[in-house]
């Protein structure tokens, strides 16, 4: 599924609409540049999982938490090396938490990709559009 959206709150409405599909133990592997609207997304999939917090980058705790129907797990990869450090801060024990995992910078780790839903977020036609490419495998 390819969607276009020109504006963050077009790309958190997609985010939304991908949320209601959701179950539990989905992980969602994004992949895309620097200011692409990974967070905007997740902002939107958080709201469509009933979460009413703030969502912001995990950038410098390389993981957020947030409890709604179904526990979001909001993760930077951007600053791990390998899929050992990620084993490392607890990644089995989320899985079994039974929410969503979302995993910014999952191309940094491609095996995180394998089973994910992938979204890929890039740039479109003009300077505030985005692409956003959604794959399940």
């Amino acid at each position: 599924m390819v969607k276009l959206t020109n504006s963050a709150a077009e790309t958190e409405a997609v985010g939304e609409q991908l949320a209601a599909t959701l179950v539990s133990g989905d992980v969602i592997a994004f992949r895309g540049g620097l200011g692409m609207g990974k967070t905007a997304f997740t902002r939107g999939l958080a709201r469509g999982l009933g979460i009413d917090d703030v969502v912001t980058s995990p950038t410098y705790t390389i993981v957020n938490e947030y409890e709604g129907r179904l526990p979001l797990f909001h993760f930077d990869l951007y600053r791990l090396g390998s899929f050992e450090e990620l084993e490392d801060i607890g990644w089995e024990d989320y899985l079994a938490r039974g929410g969503v995992c979302c995993l910014e910078w999952s191309e940094n780790i491609p095996q995180v990709q394998e089973g994910a839903i992938n979204v890929i977020i890039e740039r479109g036609e003009g300077e505030d559009q985005r692409r956003i490419t959604i794959e399940r495998n």
